[in-house]
């Protein structure tokens, strides 16, 4: 049973790393399937850098043969997916078209399918015994705190949140996804163990790296009044993908290759 929802969960991996490129490059028949009007090409670099985290963090934790470390994934899934349904079955209700009413049927299968992956996840062990390093610990007390707010904010409707302009549908929705990742980073606060840890950073890594070009080529033909938004938004881009390229690329207790030695060598 693992073993096929193993590999079951790297064909979700490989399928969103491959909806990630599709909607980077702004190929049409994967930009297609969103069936709501409005996005601009940073909005849709946007939603390509979710599909890439979320493929990223699943990635971590099928290299890291941690089962345990999918629950924080698995509440993404929901914490996304639940008011995605609602808004798309709304949006039928006051009259959207059968394209809005397929999305709404594939989020609520995506719900279903975080809801036994996370029933299944939390039957297994941890594996490994080291504990998050402080720096990151508070690296995702800060992001949780700035993910709510912000999200909140778009859920809600303020405007001029994004440093690009959205219309109010796409605020909502991309409010969710910000809510989503609160929820996976602050998992990672209540169980603070490297192997849950690992996960999010690599997806942060992952949206990082789709933004932080698009972002920066933007700065100098930003509209003046989301200047200072685009400005904030590169710096934690580039800070956040900064600690996760320390802690898994060059930290000798923690970087994914080569394997340390064991899991009594220092974190901080």
């Amino acid at each position: 049973m693992d073993r096929r929802v193993r590999i079951l969960l790297a064909v979700v991996a490989v399928t969103q790393a491959v909806l990630a490129v599709l909607w980077v490059f702004q190929v049409p028949v994967a930009i297609g399937l969103w069936p709501f009007p409005g996005r601009t090409p940073l909005s849709n670099i946007f939603i390509g850098s979710i599909f890439l985290a979320a493929a990223a963090s699943t990635g971590w934790c099928l290299w890291a043969r941690s089962d345990r470390a999918m629950t924080g994934i698995a509440l993404d899934y929901i914490t996304i997916l639940v008011p995605f349904t609602i808004f798309s079955f709304a949006q039928v209700a006051d009259g959207a078209g059968t394209d809005v009413v397929a999305f709404g049927v594939v989020c609520v299968a995506g719900v279903l399918v975080g809801v036994g992956l996370l029933r299944w996840s939390l039957g297994h062990a941890w594996r490994d015994p080291r504990p998050t390093p402080r720096p990151v610990l508070w690296s995702f007390a800060i992001f949780v705190v700035a993910l709510i707010l912000v999200g909140g904010a778009l859920v809600v409707g303020v405007p001029g949140i994004m440093p690009w302009t959205i219309t109010p549908e796409l605020s909502t929705l991309f409010g969710c996804m910000f809510l989503g990742a609160a929820a996976y980073f602050a998992y990672g606060l209540l169980d603070p163990r490297w192997e849950n840890a690992g996960g999010q950073l690599a997806g942060f890594l992952a949206y990082d790296i789709v933004l932080i070009v698009p972002f920066v080529t933007r700065l100098p033909t930003v509209d003046e009044k989301l200047r200072i938004n685009l400005v904030v938004y590169t710096a934690v881009v580039t800070l956040s993908a900064a600690l996760a390229v320390w802690y898994l690329a060059i930290h000798p207790g923690t970087r994914i290759w080569p394997r340390p030695a064991g899991p009594d060598r220092p974190l901080d």
